[in-house]
């Protein structure tokens, strides 16, 4: 899809285009945020243990670690 500037559409096109939009919005499902932030919390919760941010990454499988010093003399 080419890119354009809406600046240049004229007032007709920017409300179709919006009229659009809102058609493909109407059609989502909507959740309370109380129940989506308990199950995105849950879900966080059950995979911590095997998260490497919280757990950290073992020496052996670090592809990051360092792999020699440096000595200024």
């Amino acid at each position: 899809m080419p890119a354009f500037n809406i600046d240049d559409l004229s007032e007709k096109d920017k409300l179709k285009m919006e009229v659009e939009q809102l058609r493909k919005e109407v059609k989502l499902e909507r959740q309370l945020v109380s129940k989506s932030s308990e199950e995105i919390k849950n879900y966080i919760e059950e995979r911590s243990g095997e998260d490497p941010l919280v757990k950290g990454i073992p020496e052996e499988t670090n592809p990051f670690k360092e792999k020699g010093g440096c000595v200024i003399a």
